[in-house]
């Protein structure tokens, strides 16, 4: 059975995918790219990469494998199992392991274990059909104006013309400056007049509205209901689980322990194998949830590993 194949499957559709006992492959998707110096175009895609403490079994690929093979669920992690015993031994006599459509991992001179992704697939099903391509670069046409010269001419000067009505038109402006003068200054005093009339007239209305106000009694026949608000719980699909037990009690001092030891840590519910998972927490990102269990595989436990809830 070639395990890689039903991997490549799953990386489709899943950011992590378990080998129970070896590592998990992880997706990051990265958006499209351009190289200015080259002028290719880049779809968006999904970058693979290896994690070799996320070892504790999912059920993601057994579960796939079970179905596609028609077997039963424990006759596939079996079949895991001897397929990972035989890339182990593989890489122990240095030969480096080749995964077919997803990358080569071989052993360091630390005896780490060591991913060069394949860049031949990518698994992002938004860019299906998409390949990169070079797009030759835009050559703008520049064009030069010329420019108009504009000949300078002499100004034209204006010599007022003279007239002996000058004297008459000065004393018609007087007078029409009189006569708006008097108009403004009765004006103004109109206008006060019609002010002050106005303030009585608003303070007895103001002082009428107040009493009316202190006689009148409210009854509200038909108050409105109450209204229920539903704040929408935030979504936090990954999860780091710290153990997955057969026994309720001892979940619940794991789950006491993490507790008074700082974590949010929660229990789910029994899951379909009679395990009751215990979690250092969940986060709504996965680069949260990354950041997370690094510092929980420094300081707590290496066997802490990443569950996402696609619900």
């Amino acid at each position: 059975m070639k395990t890689e194949h039903y991997i490549a499957q799953l990386l489709y559709r899943y950011q992590c995918v378990t080998v129970p006992g070896f590592g998990a492959f992880l997706t990051e998707i990265l958006p499209a790219q351009l190289n200015e110096e080259s002028n290719s175009f880049y779809p968006p895609k999904k970058l693979v990469s290896f994690n070799s403490y996320l070892k504790n079994n999912d059920g993601l690929l057994a579960n796939h494998i079970s179905l596609q093979e028609k077997i039963s669920y424990e006759n596939a992690v079996q079949s895991i199992q001897k397929e990972v015993s035989l890339w182990k031994n593989a890489l122990q006599n240095n030969q480096p392991l080749t995964l077919n459509n997803i990358g080569t991992v071989s052993l360091n001179f630390e005896g780490s274990l060591v991913f060069e992704v394949a860049g031949q697939i990518n698994y992002h099903t938004g860019s299906f059909g998409l390949s990169s391509f070079i797009s030759p670069s835009i050559r703008r046409e520049i064009v030069n104006q010329p420019v108009e010269i504009i000949e300078e001419k002499e100004p034209i000067q204006f010599i007022p013309e003279t007239s002996n009505k000058r004297n008459y038109l000065k004393y018609a402006a007087i007078f029409v400056v009189g006569l708006v003068t008097a108009g403004f200054f009765g004006n103004n005093y109109y206008q006060d007049q019609i002010i002050s009339e106005t303030q009585i007239v608003q303070a007895e209305v103001q002082k009428d509205v107040q009493q009316k106000i202190q006689e009148a009694t409210f009854f509200i026949q038909n108050p409105l209901p109450n209204v229920t608000l539903t704040v929408k719980e935030e979504k936090m699909p990954y999860h780091i689980v710290a153990g997955a037990f057969r026994e309720e009690s001892n979940a619940q001092r794991i789950f006491q322990r993490l507790s008074n030891s700082g974590f949010k840590a929660r229990r789910l519910e029994k899951n379909r194998f009679g395990l009751f998972p215990v979690l250092y927490g969940s986060y709504a990102t996965y680069a949260e949830a990354q950041q997370a269990i690094s510092e929980i595989h420094k300081t707590q436990s290496p066997d802490a590993w990443l569950m996402i809830d696609k619900k």
